[in-house]
């Protein structure tokens, strides 16, 4: 499976999971039972961010630019990507 489909998979898992919250929320359901379904999402999303960087970054090193100053900047990115929260 590639990276792109991968990613997708996820984010409809993600997708899934936000239903089944607003379905709690309509349903009335306490907000200890929200909580930790909201948890779950978060970290669905900082998986795929993960992922998404990861393969940026693997991008950069396995086909670097053939200026200096570009593939520079193209890891600085990639790395700004990775401490911004």
């Amino acid at each position: 499976m590639n990276c792109e489909q991968q990613i997708l998979n996820r984010l409809r898992r993600t997708e899934g999971q936000i239903r089944g919250i607003q379905k709690m929320i309509a349903e009335g359901k306490e907000c200890s039972e929200i909580i930790p379904q909201l948890n779950a999402v978060k970290s669905s999303v900082d998986r795929i961010k993960g992922i998404m960087v990861a393969e940026n970054l693997k991008d950069c090193l396995e086909n670097p630019a053939n200026n200096k100053e570009i593939q520079d900047d193209k890891i600085a990115q990639a790395i700004e990507m990775i401490i911004k929260k």
